[in-house]
C-alpha cells in the first residue's frame, strides 16, 4: 500500500513536465489540490457519508487540519515552482529525498532527542549527495547544468513542507476518519492556493492535455497516494514514515529518464547513489533507535 503511494507521488514531476510552458506551474498545484479535494468528497460520499454531515465536520479538529492544509498548499506551489526550474530529475530528487532529513530534523527539535551517529552519518552523505546531483553537469554539458538557487531552494521548502504535513497528518489519523481529515485539509488548501496562483500567475490558460494532466495529478498522484498515506499512518512507526520517500525519488528519476529523456550525467548517478545510501542508513538508525524505546 505505501510503495503504491512512493510510486504515485514519484510520478508527479513527470506528468508535470508534460504540461504545455503556458499553464503556470502555480496553477497546475492549485489545480491539483481542487482535484484532490473533489475527489476526497466522491470518496467520503460513497463509502463514509455520514463524515460529510454538518455535525460530523464541525467536530473535526480544524486547528491542525488548517496547518496541514497550509503545508500542502506550501508544498505544491513550492515543489511544481521548483521542479520546472530545476528539471524533473534532480528537483524532484532534492524535493521529495530532503523530506525524510527535514523529518529526522524535526523530530530531533520536538523531542530534543539528538539522533544517533548512524542518522548523522545518512544525513551528511544524502545531502552530499543531493548536492552531487545539483552541481553534476548534463551528459554533453561543459558549463553546468543550468540550475540556479531559487530552484533548488523551492525544492527544499517543499520538502519542508512535505515533512511538517507528515507529522501533523499522523496526529489527525488517530481517532478520526483518515479520509475525512486529509479531504478537509486538502480542500482548505485548495481555498488557499486558487487565489495566490491567481495572484502569482493570472488567470489559468488551459488546453485540453491539460485537464488529463492535472486529472492525474488530483486523483492518482495527489487523492489515492494519500489515502493510502494516511490510511497506513494508522499502523506505522515514524521509522517507516520516513522510509516512504525512498521510493519516490528513484520513482522520478527513472520516469525522468525513460520518459521524459533528461540526461543527467555520470556524476547525478553517483550523487542519486548517495541519497539512497544516506536515507537507508538513516532508516536504519530510526529503525534501531524505535527498537531501543520504552513501549
Amino acid at each position: 500500500m505505501v510503495l503504491a503511494a512512493a510510486v504515485l507521488w514519484g510520478s508527479t514531476g513527470t506528468a508535470q513536465s508534460f504540461a504545455p510552458p503556458q499553464l503556470s506551474s502555480y496553477w497546475v498545484g492549485a489545480l491539483r489540490l481542487a482535484v484532490a479535494g473533489l475527489f476526497f468528497a466522491a470518496w467520503l460520499l460513497g463509502t463514509e457519508r455520514r463524515a460529510l454531515a454538518p455535525r460530523a465536520l464541525a467536530a473535526l479538529p480544524w486547528r491542525p487540519i488548517t496547518a496541514a492544509a497550509l503545508c500542502m498548499t506550501v508544498y505544491n506551489l513550492a515543489f511544481f515552482a521548483g521542479v520546472r526550474a530545476s528539471g524533473v530529475a534532480v528537483g524532484t530528487a532534492i524535493a521529495l529525498g530532503s523530506a525524510p532529513v527535514w523529518a529526522g530534523l524535526l523530530q530531533w527539535l520536538r523531542t530534543r532527542r539528538s539522533p544517533a551517529a548512524a542518522w548523522w552519518g545518512g544525513t551528511a552523505l544524502a545531502v552530499a549527495g543531493g548536492a552531487l546531483m545539483v552541481l553534476a553537469p548534463a551528459a554533453g554539458d561543459t558549463g553546468g547544468n543550468g540550475l540556479g538557487t531559487p530552484g533548488v531552494a523551492l525544492c527544499l521548502l517543499a520538502g519542508l513542507s512535505y515533512a511538517v504535513y507528515a507529522q501533523i497528518n499522523q496526529h489527525l489519523v488517530v481517532g478520526s476518519s483518515a479520509a475525512a481529515v486529509t479531504g478537509a485539509a486538502f480542500a482548505l488548501a485548495a481555498l488557499l492556493a486558487l487565489p495566490l496562483a491567481w495572484a502569482l500567475a493570472g488567470p489559468p490558460v488551459l488546453v485540453p492535455r491539460d485537464l488529463l494532466i492535472v486529472g492525474w495529478l488530483g486523483v492518482m498522484s495527489t487523492g489515492v497516494a494519500y489515502l493510502l498515506l494516511s490510511h497506513a499512518l494508522r499502523r506505522i512507526g515514524s521509522a517507516t514514515a520516513v522510509a516512504l520517500s525512498l521510493g519516490e525519488p528513484v520513482t522520478a528519476f527513472v520516469l525522468a529518464l525513460a520518459v521524459v529523456g533528461e540526461r543527467p550525467g555520470p556524476a547525478a548517478y553517483a550523487g542519486l547513489g548517495a541519497v539512497l545510501l544516506g536515507l537507508a542508513l538513516v532508516v536504519r538508525a530510526e529503525l534501531v533507535a524505535a527498537g531501543s524505546r520504552p513501549r
